[in-house]
C-alpha cells in the first residue's frame, strides 16, 4: 500500500480530486485514543493509516521497574472495559514461575470474574456498534446495563472499574452472602436487553443494509493478519482459548464455540450478541458447579520482598476480543525482568483496519473500527 503521507502521482493532493482529513484522537470511546489519517475521493476511502501514541503509557516498561504486587494497578489499565483478563494473566504468570497452586474454589471464582468482565465489555461493545451507525438509544441501554454488572463487581471486589481482585495465590475476598441471587437478577435484565437490541438493531432495515457485506474478512486472511477472537470466529474459524487450551475450570463447563460464515460487520456484531448469551450461560454453570466452601487464596511470601525464581513463561486466555497473552521473564529479583503483553487490538486496529477501509465510505469507518474491537491501550502497552 502506498504511504498516505506521500503525494504520489496517483493521489495528487494538488489536483483537487482528493482530500486528506484526520479523525481523532478524541475521548471517550473505544477508538477514541487513536487517530486515523484518511485520503478521500469524495466520500470514498482510497487510503487509511492509523496513528497511535496519544496515550504514552508504556505499561510494559513501568512493570519492569516495580515489584510484582505493585504491577496490579498498572495491568488493569491496559484494557479498561475488561481489566480482569490482565489481572488473571499477570497473576498466573507469577504463579507458574513461583510454583504456586491456587485453591480449587479460587479457580471457579476467577472464571466467574472473567465471564462477568467479558459480558460487561461485550454488552458495552454492542452499544458502541449501534452508536457507530446512529442508533444512540442502544448505546445508552448498553451502558446502563453494564452499570448493573459494575454494581456486582463493586459488591464482589470493592471496585467498579479497576478491581485488583485476582491476585497471586487466588482472589482477595470470598463471595458475599446472597451475591448469586443478586447477580442472577442482573443476568435476567441483560437477557431482556438483548431481546430489545434484536428489535431495534438486528431487525432494523437500515442497520442491515449498512452492515451486511461491509468490511468482510475472508477466511484466508485470518492467519496472515493474526486475527482472532470473535473477529475470526465470525469468518468461520472455530478457535477459542477456553476450548482449545483450557485453563482454570473451563474444561468442566459445557459449551460450544460459536462461529459465523459471512465475516462482515453484521456477522461480527451478531456473533457478539450470541457470545453475551454464552457468557450468561457459563456464569450460571459456574455458580451451580462451584464448590460451596474452601479456601480462596493460598499462602504467598511477603509480597513487598518477594523474589520470584529465574525463568520465563507464556500464559494466555480468551478475552472478549480474542486471545490475550502475557510473556514474563524473571531473574530471581523482586522485579520482573521483562513483561510483554499480547492483545488482539494491535493487528486488528492497524494492518487489518487499513486493509478493510479501502473502498468503503467515510461514514462507515467507525462502524468498521468498532466491529474489530480495537482498544488502543493494548497497542501502546
Amino acid at each position: 500500500m502506498k504511504p498516505i503521507w506521500n503525494d504520489t502521482q496517483e493521489y495528487d493532493l494538488k489536483s483537487g480530486k482528493y482530500v486528506k482529513i484526520w479523525q481523532g484522537p478524541q475521548h471517550p470511546g473505544i477508538t477514541g485514543n487513536m487517530s486515523i489519517e484518511l485520503l478521500l475521493e469524495g466520500d470514498e476511502i482510497k487510503l487509511l493509516k492509523t496513528h497511535v501514541g496519544y496515550l504514552h503509557r508504556g505499561f510494559e516498561k513501568l512493570m519492569e521497574r516495580r515489584k510484582f504486587i505493585n504491577c496490579f494497578p498498572i495491568v488493569c489499565r491496559i484494557c479498561v472495559p475488561e481489566p480482569d483478563t490482565n489481572e488473571y494473566l499477570f497473576a498466573t504468570a507469577v504463579e507458574e514461575l513461583s510454583g504456586i497452586e491456587i485453591p480449587e474454589r479460587a479457580k471457579w471464582i476467577r472464571a466467574l470474574n472473567l465471564e462477568m468482565a467479558r459480558l460487561g465489555a461485550t454488552v458495552m461493545g454492542l452499544g458502541g456498534q449501534a452508536g457507530s451507525f446512529g442508533l444512540g438509544t442502544i448505546g445508552q441501554w448498553a451502558v446502563a446495563h453494564r452499570d448493573f454488572l459494575l454494581d456486582s463487581f463493586e459488591e464482589l471486589t470493592g471496585g467498579r472499574i479497576y478491581h485488583m481482585y485476582i491476585v497471586p495465590g487466588g482472589v482477595r475476598y470470598e463471595i458475599p452472602e446472597g451475591f448469586e441471587g443478586r447477580l442472577e437478577k442482573t443476568l435476567v435484565k441483560i437477557e431482556k436487553l438483548l431481546s430489545d437490541i434484536d428489535k431495534v438493531m438486528f431487525h432494523n432495515a437500515v442497520f442491515k443494509s449498512r452492515s451486511k457485506g461491509l468490511a468482510r474478512i475472508p477466511k484466508d486472511w485470518i492467519e496472515p493478519f493474526g486475527i482472532n477472537g470473535t473477529t475470526a470466529r465470525a469468518s468461520g474459524v472455530s478457535y477459542d482459548v477456553r476450548k482449545d487450551h483450557p485453563y482454570l475450570i473451563y474444561d468442566q463447563l459445557d459449551f460450544d464455540v460459536i462461529t459465523g460464515t459471512e465475516g462482515d460487520v453484521y456477522a461480527r456484531t451478531e456473533l457478539r450478541r450470541e457470545e453475551c448469551l454464552l457468557s450468561i450461560n457459563l456464569i450460571r454453570q459456574i455458580l451451580a458447579k462451584m464448590p460451596k466452601s474452601g479456601p480462596v487464596r493460598t499462602f504467598i511470601p511477603d509480597i513487598m520482598h518477594w523474589k520470584i525464581p529465574a525463568g520465563e513463561t507464556y500464559v494466555r486466555a480468551e478475552s472478549g476480543r480474542g486471545e490475550y497473552g502475557y510473556y514474563m521473564v524473571t531473574d530471581g529479583s523482586e522485579y520482573p525482568q521483562r513483561v510483554h503483553v499480547k492483545g488482539p487490538s494491535y493487528t486488528h486496529a492497524m494492518s487489518l483496519l487499513e486493509k478493510l477501509a479501502e473502498g468503503n465510505t467515510n461514514a462507515d469507518i467507525f462502524g468498521i473500527m468498532v466491529s474489530l474491537q480495537t482498544y488502543p491501550p493494548e497497542i501502546e502497552r
